[in-house]
């Protein structure tokens, strides 16, 4: 029987900033007139998919026997800490946390919301899951943006204004840049094991070579994005005071790390992750 550390290991806190950033910069967009109700469920919404959307993973790629020989973060059912259906049945349980979360703000707001909802929920699932997972297909990186940038930012800007306009659009566009870099960077270190497996990541269809570039025009797209955004709203600039944090992932991505050698990457773009998009949620904030 797993123990409650590697249960809490298995929901993968380090990809938490991916639910976490969005939602604070949708809010940070909506003053001076938030609604930290709606913004609170839209949190726990997007928190539960995070963590459901990793115990489905590991449920479903242990299943098939993709995690048994894995260099990265530990997994329940890979190692045998956790029966597969015990994995399953919290996956579901997140799921459902997330779905009655996503219901009480379509109540609130609109019913409109809960097509949005059954997208999310069904791209959460299907990432690895089903008898044709699109994340064995080079289509991870899309869902992420699209769910975890676009619909996450513009979401909880929403829920709280019930409006939506062309910059809310690209303040989403660094933060589905960021969490795309952080499963690009997990996928990378990962080419070796996927590749065996037959589990055909972006990365394993780029290359190892294609992947890093990747990832340095996902940082850099973050950047450049954020500094579009501060022509518009001043405020936006506050992220870029992260710029000094990206020296040694970049540098350790352009020398080559690999294996265990990208964990402390991964961290530290997760880092990056966090505090671009709460400096940048403050930023929107103080010049809404």
């Amino acid at each position: 029987m797993a123990t409650v550390q590697q249960w809490i290991s298995g929901a993968r806190p380090r990809t938490l900033p991916a639910a976490v950033t969005p939602v604070a910069v949708g809010t940070g967009a909506a003053f001076p007139n938030p609604r930290f109700a709606t913004a609170g469920l839209a949190l726990l919404v997007a928190l539960a998919l995070q963590i459901g959307v990793n115990y489905a993973n590991d449920y479903s790629d242990g299943i098939k026997g993709t995690d048994d020989d894995r260099v990265g973060p530990f997994r329940l059912v890979g190692s045998k800490s956790a029966s597969p259906k015990s994995v399953l049945l919290v996956a579901i349980i997140m799921f459902l946390i997330a779905a009655i979360s996503g219901l009480t703000l379509a109540a609130m707001i609109t019913w409109w919301l809960v097509p949005v909802g059954i997208a999310a929920i069904t791209a959460a699932w299907g990432y690895t899951g089903g008898s044709k997972p699109y994340g064995y297909r080079a289509l991870g990186e899309l869902s992420v943006f699209v769910f975890f940038g676009l619909v996450a930012v513009m979401g909880t800007y929403y829920v709280q204004r019930q409006s939506l306009n062309w910059w809310i659009f690209l303040a989403s566009i660094p933060i589905g840049f960021l969490a795309c870099a952080l499963l690009t960077i997990n996928n990378l270190r990962d080419i070796p094991s996927d590749d065996l497996v037959g589990k055909r990541t972006l990365a394993v269809v780029l290359g190892e070579r294609g992947t890093r570039t990747l990832y340095y025009a996902l940082i850099l797209g973050a950047y450049f994005s954020a500094l579009a955004l501060s022509t518009w709203r001043a405020g936006a600039a506050m992220a870029l005071l992260t710029t000094a944090l990206l020296v040694d992932p970049l540098r350790k991505v352009r020398l080559g790390a690999t294996g265990k050698e990208l964990i402390s990457v991964l961290v530290a773009t997760a880092r990056i992750q966090l505090l671009f998009g709460l400096l940048l949620a403050m930023g929107l904030a103080v010049t809404s």
